[in-house]
């Protein structure tokens, strides 16, 4: 392990916390009616006509066609982001792929996956998603609406990235039963409330995830989205109430596909304990690669993820 020893925060990124004592920790306990919201959540949004419409980007890649994609999401809210197709094989299986709360601005040609039409969404208010109803940055982001477990935004992105899955199969019918997910950081806190109620995911790939054990990710120092929502509370009281309802950790316990999770041992922006609860809260049959630092650079940084990669493409290719 190389887990960094200098840093300039003002706390310590590790929490104090060893690998043992982290791969002990359990998820909360859910609030009454955690299952009947999402599930709920997750009928209307199969009611929307995703009516994906793809144009040919500027962007260029020797192995992608690359499309420029809008679909409509829950409330009417037109998504946007990018498409890639294989140049050279046909497409078999289907990729979404979260991006973290510094949105995105191209889509990732690198991704070790073959034959696979591969879909880049940008959520609700972020990146190609902007609107002056959601504010774009992090901090304002997560707040937006989140006196209200109906209102709150990330509701909102959870649906996004459940028709980025509708979109998918309206375009590949035959994709259906061959769709995976993949998201870091903010991707990754949404793809696991995403995935357990939505069958149509058969595998999901969650690096740095955060939103896990809402408990813990309202009291410890960072410099990540949970700042702000502390600060909030500190000015208006608890938001536990609402927050509970999107607990990522909570959420993770009831996924049954496939997982591979990636939790990182030192992390300013995404607490540790709170990423461990969403790796350990997923069945015991899927595995988790221990990353030694997020969110900040580390020796030995390279060849680790270049071992998660080659996981990541073994993993994705029996979909």
């Amino acid at each position: 392990m190389t887990i960094p020893t200098t840093h300039p925060f003002d706390f310590d990124p590790t929490y104090g916390m060893e690998p043992e004592q982290l791969l002990a920790i359990e998820p909360p306990q859910a609030p009454t009616g955690f299952d009947d919201f999402w599930q709920q959540r997750y009928k209307a949004a199969l009611t929307v006509d995703p009516e994906p419409r793809l144009r040919h980007s500027r962007l260029r890649h020797a192995d992608w066609h690359v499309f420029d994609i809008s679909y409509v999401s829950t409330g009417s809210f037109q998504i946007n982001g990018w498409l890639l197709v294989p140049r050279a094989r046909q497409v078999r299986r289907g990729l979404v792929v979260g991006h973290g709360y510094g949105g995105r601005d191209q889509p990732e040609f690198d991704l070790p996956v073959e034959e696979t039409a591969v879909l880049f969404p940008c959520c609700r208010g972020l990146s190609l998603s902007a609107s002056p109803q959601i504010p774009a940055d992090a901090p304002g982001h997560v707040l937006c609406g989140i006196e209200s477990r109906d209102r709150y935004v990330i509701g909102g992105c959870v649906d996004d990235i459940w028709l980025a899955v509708s979109t998918l199969e309206t375009l590949y019918p035959w994709l259906a039963g061959h769709i995976g997910y993949s998201g870091i950081s903010f991707g990754g806190g949404i793809g696991a409330l995403a995935i357990p109620f939505d069958a149509r995911i058969r595998r999901g790939h969650l690096i740095v995830p955060t939103f896990g054990h809402r408990q813990l990710w309202l009291t410890l120092p960072t410099v990540g989205s949970a700042q702000s929502v502390q600060a909030y509370q500190k000015r208006h009281g608890s938001v536990l109430e609402t927050l509970r309802f999107f607990d990522a950790a909570i959420a993770a316990s009831r996924i049954t596909v496939p997982m591979l999770v990636a939790p990182a041992l030192f992390d300013p922006a995404v607490a540790p304990p709170c990423q461990f609860s969403v790796a350990n809260a997923t069945q015991k049959f899927n595995e988790i690669f221990i990353l030694d630092a997020g969110h900040f650079e580390y020796a030995g940084m390279e060849e680790q993820n270049a071992i998660l990669q080659h996981k990541v493409g073994r993993f994705f290719k029996v979909l």
